[in-house]
């Protein structure tokens, strides 16, 4: 068991946290890729607050995803025109619409879900055991960091 860090690698934290934000977002980037989705970021992660809280406003949705108005409406008519979505009025006030999940968004989120975990899968199959277990305990030290 190694207990110093590898040769111009530092275990402080500012070094730490470079690495695991380079990481992160290397990790990000690949996970997108692996999707197939054809949606932009922003696209998709609009797609998934949707899921995860809506139906919402569009400036529930705005705030949510820290976007201007203008910005998540062009977002939410790309996810409409392409069927993810759906644009309802606002029964007490017709200037507020409210954007629910249509069957298809829900149907792409879990083929996107899908796809990308079977990535990790096949990538973390190929790891041995102890890094496994490893990678199993960084990742309770990652929830407790975003907690």
């Amino acid at each position: 068991m190694r207990t110093s860090p590898p040769a111009g690698r530092s275990n402080s934290a500012p070094e730490i946290a470079s690495r695991l934000r380079l990481s992160a977002t290397r990790l990000a980037r690949r996970l997108r890729q692996e999707s197939g989705a054809g949606l932009s970021p922003s696209q998709l992660s609009a797609l998934a607050v949707i899921a995860n809280y809506g139906p919402l406003t569009l400036g529930a949705l705005a705030e949510h995803e820290r976007v201007a108005p203008p910005s998540i409406t062009k977002v939410v008519s790309k996810l409409e025109y392409d069927g993810l979505v759906t644009r309802s009025p606002d029964p007490a006030d017709r200037r507020v619409c409210h954007v629910a999940i249509s069957s298809a968004g829900e149907t792409l989120l879990e083929e996107i879900r899908r796809r990308k975990t079977a990535w990790l899968t096949e990538r973390i199959s190929q790891l041995d055991a102890d890094r496994q277990r490893r990678l199993a305990d960084a990742l309770d030290v990652l929830d407790e960091l975003i907690s």
